[in-house]
């Protein structure tokens, strides 16, 4: 095992047994932004990015209220929705948190269910299950609120083959760049206020039923600045996992703060994507113009045989590719990870990508928290947000 990696048990499968899933969810559906001009950030997600145009929601389509636009990568569905009047209530959203997430979207069999034994064990309801159609068929869709503003949507489209919802059309786009190799979405990050994070992982223990599987405290989450304490979430199958992220003190301003200061409360952190081919993807989407936090010093790099010294007959990593390229490598009991961080992708530092690739490993890079960090906080001094 890694060296100053705390040693946890991964078998979400033991945790679960005999346990009854009252949750079955089968994946992230979408994930959809509210955004100021979605027009503008579909063309960003599809030339930094690699999305391809999917489907439509707008004026010619008959919504007289907002605009969607919807992007896909491999299993990944990005929708980007906009307001088209100063008296739609997203404007309120948009105002005060700036682009980001507003659903996470969990594709289940039975959305009526799902938001029935929810909002049962005390989710606040976001909407009631609505059965919506077209010459397509029917999909059935259900919320409930999670942390700050967030929603989670319940998605039941086993009915439905059209090209995304009812009320969409297919969106045909002459501008379609190459896909960069993002395959899915790996897990997505909450961040939450001062002490909060416990009332939350409660909350998705007892709503969702969720486990912790894994936890970081202040004493392994640190620098020599600032510190924050974060717990993983994940459902009965492992295919959703959520970590939550509170502050902790420490002599200076903490990401996690900075977040919720521009953020204007709780909310989505980042977004890590899965790919199979860490090396080729970062180079791809570098070149596109995805920027991405500062690269670790030598010394990191020089470092790794050691640290993964357990893991040195696994290893088959370039190690001036990954130094070249910023990527970082961790190790736990079941293999290593690749992952690389972007900078926030709005002009708030708020939302931001991780990329990731997993060579057996179910952790979430806990060896790189402390050169990760420092690279936050020196964008964070460039920023003036530290102190």
């Amino acid at each position: 095992m890694a060296k100053d990696i705390k040693s946890v048990d991964y078998g979400l499968e033991k945790i679960f047994e005999g346990a009854e899933d009252f949750l079955p969810l089968l994946g992230t559906d979408y994930v959809e932004f509210y955004v100021g001009n979605a027009k503008q950030a579909a063309h960003f997600y599809k030339t930094a990015f690699g999305f391809q145009s999917k489907a439509y929601k707008g004026l010619e389509t008959g919504s007289k209220d907002t605009v969607s636009y919807v992007l896909q990568q491999d299993k990944i569905r990005l929708v980007l929705t906009t307001p088209l009047s100063s008296k739609n209530p997203i404007n309120n959203h948009i105002v005060k948190h700036g682009d980001g997430v507003k659903v996470i979207a969990l594709w289940v069999e039975d959305a009526k269910q799902a938001w029935e034994e929810t909002t049962s064990r005390g989710a606040k309801s976001f909407m009631e299950p609505k059965v919506e159609k077209d010459e397509h068929g029917e999909v059935v869709r259900a919320g409930i609120y999670t942390y700050g503003e967030t929603v989670h949507m319940f998605v039941e489209r086993k009915n439905y083959n059209g090209a995304f919802l009812p009320g969409f059309v297919e969106w045909e786009s002459d501008y379609n760049p190459a896909p960069t190799g993002l395959k899915f979405i790996d897990h997505m990050v909450g961040n939450v206020g001062w002490n909060q994070m416990n009332t939350w992982v409660k909350w998705y223990e007892d709503v969702m039923g969720f486990v912790n599987f894994l936890s970081f405290d202040d004493k392994q989450i640190h620098t020599e600045y600032s510190a924050l304490m974060s717990k993983v979430m994940s459902n009965g199958n492992g295919r959703i996992k959520f970590p939550i992220n509170e502050p902790a003190e420490g002599m200076k301003k903490s990401q996690i703060e900075e977040y919720l200061d521009f953020y204007e409360g709780s909310g989505v952190q980042h977004i890590a994507v899965a790919t199979d081919d860490i090396i080729k993807t970062v180079a791809d989407l570098r070149s596109r113009g995805v920027e991405f936090l500062s690269t670790p010093p030598e010394q990191y790099y020089k470092e790794v045989p050691e640290r993964l010294a357990e893991h040195d007959h696994e290893l088959r990593e370039d190690m001036e590719k990954l130094m070249k390229l910023g990527i970082m490598i961790d190790a736990d009991e079941e293999g290593y990870l690749l992952q690389i961080f972007t900078k926030p992708v709005e002009d708030r530092p708020t939302l931001f990508f991780e990329v990731i690739q997993r060579m057996g490993a179910r952790g979430f890079g806990a060896g790189n928290f402390k050169a990760l960090f420092e690279a936050i906080e020196r964008e964070q001094g460039l920023r003036g947000t530290l102190s």
